[in-house]
């Protein structure tokens, strides 16, 4: 990450004997998801897509691995909490809709929005995608929480399965 032609733009971490040393790309990585994380803090509002698809851009880009993750919110679609619910391989990750229904009693959410990554960096949704959509929908109805979208990350790309009509 560091650039022989503009030395003045390393960054870097604070090691463990507390001297400061030029950080690795994936200490980069780790400090800007922390800082999109301080982004959007508890209680901002989750009402345009456009700045969710762009908070979960920030989380999940550039990801190995497929991340399914959800923001739980309030009743007025306010942060309550971010949680990566599950981890997957290169290609997909398991998606438990009664974890997903748990989390949302746990934090007391009137509402959710899904999200994860596609590595591949594609943001067309499979048949899988659109199945654990519809099944997440159901399981939360039964419990009065509204799955508001569910956002496929792929690079720098997004896609809102709400927007098309699917979530």
């Amino acid at each position: 990450m560091e650039s022989e032609a503009m030395p003045g733009s390393r960054l870097y971490v604070r090691g463990e004997q507390r001297r400061y040393r030029v950080a690795n790309a994936d200490e980069i990585i780790e400090a800007a998801r922390t800082v999109a994380g301080q982004r959007m803090q508890r209680g901002e509002s989750f009402t345009d897509p456009q700045a969710s698809s762009r908070f979960f851009q920030d989380k999940l880009a550039g990801l190995e691995r497929e991340v399914f993750a959800a923001v739980f919110l309030d009743t007025r679609h306010r942060l309550i909490e971010y949680v990566e619910l599950f981890q997957g391989t290169i290609d997909g990750a398991e998606v438990h809709p009664r974890e997903v229904a748990r989390q949302a009693l746990r934090c007391n959410a009137a509402a959710v929005i899904v999200s994860h990554n596609h590595p591949s960096g594609t943001t067309d949704p499979s048949a899988a995608d659109r199945a654990v959509t519809a099944r997440l929908r159901q399981a939360l109805a039964l419990v009065d929480v509204r799955l508001l979208d569910h956002i496929i990350v792929g690079g720098a790309k997004s896609m809102s399965m709400a927007e098309r009509g699917w979530a």
